[in-house]
């Protein structure tokens, strides 16, 4: 349950443990965590984030700021222009705002990688703002939450 959190250009955060969260407020000021629920979130400009851990999730606002995931359910969240949202776990989601992207890892219940799609967001149907997951086909699928 360590938090860290940073505000300024270059300013990173870093946190390792259950519960341990990141957050960072500036250019290109990142964000990493691992661990169980320890989720990153950044504001800025090229400021990205990056969670590993079940329930991990990463979160960015700012223009080329990316957020990127692993781990059961940890989604990745992007609002600013060319941002990418990664979510590489099982039962993974991933939403971009309307010059974003997303890419979903298509995985089994036990973890087998099956495939990788990956989209901007305004081809293959997917909408910004909008939550996806992968359905057991691996095709896009929105999401309520």
């Amino acid at each position: 349950r360590a938090n860290a959190a940073t505000t300024g250009n270059y300013a990173n955060a870093a946190t390792t443990g259950n519960y341990a969260n990141a957050a960072t407020t500036g250019e290109c000021a990142n964000a990493a965590t691992t661990g169980y629920r320890a989720n990153a979130a950044t504001t800025g400009y090229r400021a990205n984030a990056a969670t590993t851990g079940n329930y991990a999730n990463a979160a960015t606002t700012g223009n080329y700021a990316n957020a990127a995931t692993t781990g059961y359910r940890a989604n990745a969240a992007t609002t600013g222009e060319c941002a990418v949202a990664a979510s590489l776990g099982i039962h993974a989601k991933a939403k971009a705002s309307a010059t974003g992207g997303i890419v979903l890892a298509w995985r089994d219940q036990r973890g087998k990688l099956l495939g990788i799609r990956a989209s901007m967001v305004g081809e293959n149907n997917i909408q910004p703002d909008v939550w996806y997951t992968l359905n057991d086909a691996g095709e896009f699928v929105g999401s309520e939450e």
